[in-house]
């Protein structure tokens, strides 16, 4: 394991060094949910909650959204959009205010009724629900590395990434970009020992 730094308090700070986006197939294939249970065994858990308003609105049917992280690249790509699904996009400009496919299932238990009336784009604005989150912050021991994320792409974590899992649906694991993290999510309980890769 890389050298461990015990804190009760966790600062997310922005890689010195910009690290683009790797090939999936240049980093080693990982289990994000066998990975998040071994993890939850030692001290490195904490709980979060994404709690900053987004912008969205309805996708289109047949639409596939593309996840475009500033500085590192294409992220992932959505499964094509089915009726109800919603187009989220965040507001955060250290990753770009990137966007990702929210399925119809999930959407309202996530973000509830809308703030704001539709925008010429039909954007509104939401605030999440923040619900609980476990979390991980991906070490130099533990990445870079690609899993199958829950919409069936390949997703790539670098080190200073989150790994996130709905507390009650364990298939819903994967990753959020260090700045996105950063910039979208309130520490609920941090956990007790913060890895070396979240304080670069």
């Amino acid at each position: 394991m890389a050298s461990l730094i015990p804190s009760r308090k966790l600062i997310l700070i922005p890689l010195l060094v910009p690290v683009a986006a790797m090939a999936f197939d240049e980093v080693p294939r990982k289990d994000q949910i066998a990975m998040m249970a071994e993890i939850k065994k030692t001290d490195m858990v904490g709980v979060a909650r994404k709690t900053k308003e987004v912008d969205a609105r309805p996708a289109s049917p047949g639409e596939i959204v593309i996840t475009f992280i500033k500085g590192q690249g294409v992220e992932t790509r959505s499964k094509p959009a089915e009726e109800g699904d919603w187009v989220v996009r965040n507001r955060c400009e250290e990753t770009g205010n990137e966007e990702i496919l929210v399925k119809a299932r999930n959407f309202a238990n996530r973000y509830g009724e809308p703030l704001t009336e539709p925008n010429a784009a039909g954007y509104r604005a939401f605030k999440p629900k923040g619900s609980d989150m476990r979390y991980f912050i991906v070490s130099d021991d533990i990445g870079p590395f690609n899993f199958k994320a829950p919409w069936d792409e390949t997703m790539v974590a670098l080190p200073g990434d989150a790994i996130v899992q709905m507390e009650n649906d364990e298939s819903e694991t994967y990753r959020v970009a260090a700045a996105a993290f950063q910039c979208t999510y309130e520490i609920v309980d941090p956990p007790k020992i913060v890895v070396d890769a979240a304080f670069r």
